[in-house]
């Protein structure tokens, strides 16, 4: 595995983390939502951007990603 993949792999899942903290869920629904709402998605195509900003701006655009196809939260 290289290393860029690793840090993908980590940083995917403090998302996930940070994003289950922000709305007092547990990590796998956390994951289950991301998923569901195409954030996982989100933040696999757009890693080399999101990476380099604030986590909690990718957190609100994950928020944003997540109501545009769906999602409540």
């Amino acid at each position: 595995m290289s290393q860029k993949t690793l840090f993908k792999i980590q940083y995917i899942n403090l998302c996930i983390d940070e994003f289950a903290r922000k709305f007092r869920l547990a990590p796998k629904v956390s994951y289950d939502y991301l998923k569901k709402f195409n954030g996982l998605a989100f933040l696999d195509e757009f890693y080399d951007v999101e990476h380099t900003l604030a986590l909690q701006d990718t957190i609100g655009s994950l928020q944003k990603i997540c109501a545009r196809n769906g999602g409540t939260l």
